[in-house]
Order: structure tokens, then sequence, then C-alpha cells
């Protein structure tokens, strides 16, 4: 089974206190994920994040990046997206 794929979406510009003006994530979160072994902790990862998005606002064009990524490994979206 493939992992999920992390939440990046390649902006990596860290300028929104911390936060990456991409996905939201900033540099800890970033190893964090990549540190994740189990794929329910990566899903449960991504949940978070967008939740931390939504409170943040003004990441609308993260989720569509994101299933466009998921799409091109053709992977199915996850079921909170």
């Amino acid at each position: 089974m493939t992992k999920t794929p992390s939440p990046c979406i390649d902006v990596c510009k860290y300028k929104r206190e911390g936060h990456c003006i991409g996905c939201s994530m900033t540099k800890a979160q970033k190893s964090l994920f990549k540190a994740l072994k189990k794929d329910a902790h990566r899903e449960g990862f991504v949940e978070m994040l967008q939740g931390q998005q939504s409170s943040m606002g003004r990441f609308e064009h993260w989720r569509d990046a994101y299933l466009k990524k998921l799409r091109k490994k053709g992977l199915k979206p996850l079921p909170f997206l």
C-alpha cells in the first residue's frame, strides 16, 4: 500500500508567521509528517492540517492542489477531502 503523500504542494515559502503559504505547515510540522510511519497517522495529520488551514484562512487553493497531487500519483482522495 502506498503511503499517504505529504500535504506539501511544493510552494515552501514560510511567510505567514512561520507557516508555509502553500500548505500552512511549519518546518517542524513538515519534519513531523516525514517521521510518521503508520498511514493512519499520516491521514490524521492531513486531516489536522486541513482544520489548521480553516482556522488560519486563505488556504482555499490547497485542497485542489493536493487532490491533483493524489490523482497524479494514482491515489484515491482521503475520505474527509
